[in-house]
């Protein structure tokens, strides 16, 4: 690996190191309570980065979801909703740190619901599972990584929410291929290797994200963060 790519790899694991202390402390503050409305909970989350790393920007919208909001995909904009006594909660970042993105997800439950406990439980472990197949299959494209990704979620008792499971990430703001967005997602139809360069001729790094749903049960959860590194 070249010298400049080992400082692109270097940045972007730096950049998600922040978003999980960013996260562990969110927790730690327990801000992630009930009675909280979904977008007070954003905006804490947003002041909080600001205080442990100085003024932070966010390369796509916020998110905290609740209840039946957690059933929704990103481009979804549900209602802000109230979090409840035995609720389950994901939240959605992506924080810019000197230039280069993260995008981190983690979900909370509240409560003593098995269920609840046992999809968030799930999501690391669905996630773990998609990143060994990746990582075994090096000419992998983005639609056998969705495919399998589905597989496990099934395999589990879950459904996948949304379109994708993953896109680009790397510097503010990270490549869109011109004319085949379907290319810069982990989703069926992208039938290109995972491993490649980009325009510039830098190696493309990405995202996994796990969106798993109950849809009879009417909730959701979500884990995200690097793949490649």
């Amino acid at each position: 690996m070249a010298d400049d790519e080992r400082t692109r790899a270097a940045r972007l694991v730096a950049a998600q190191a922040k978003a999980a202390r960013l996260f562990a402390e969110i927790e730690a503050r327990g801000l992630v309570a009930p009675g909280e409305e979904e977008r007070a909970v954003s905006d804490r989350v947003r002041d909080l980065a600001n205080e442990m790393f100085g003024t932070t920007r966010h390369w796509h919208k916020r998110i905290v979801r609740s209840g039946p909001n957690t059933l929704m995909p990103y481009r979804e904009n549900p209602p802000d909703r109230a979090i409840g006594t035995d609720d389950i909660v994901f939240a959605d970042f992506g924080p810019i740190f000197e230039e280069y993105e993260a995008d981190f997800g983690r979900t909370f439950v509240l409560g003593e619901d098995p269920v609840k406990h046992r999809l968030r439980d799930d999501l690391s472990k669905v996630f773990a599972a998609g990143r060994a197949f990746f990582e075994s299959a090096p000419d992998i494209t983005g639609e056998r990584l969705h495919t399998e990704v589905g597989r496990l979620a099934a395999e589990a008792g879950w459904k996948l929410g949304g379109w994708h499971a993953g896109h680009l990430v790397g510097e503010f703001p990270h490549e869109t291929i011109d004319g085949a967005d379907v290319e810069s997602y982990i989703t069926p139809g992208n039938d290109t290797p995972l491993r490649r360069t980009d325009k510039a001729g830098r190696r493309c790094h990405w995202i996994l994200e796990i969106h798993l749903i109950d849809q009879e049960r009417g909730f959701g959860g979500f884990h995200e963060e690097l793949l490649t590194l």
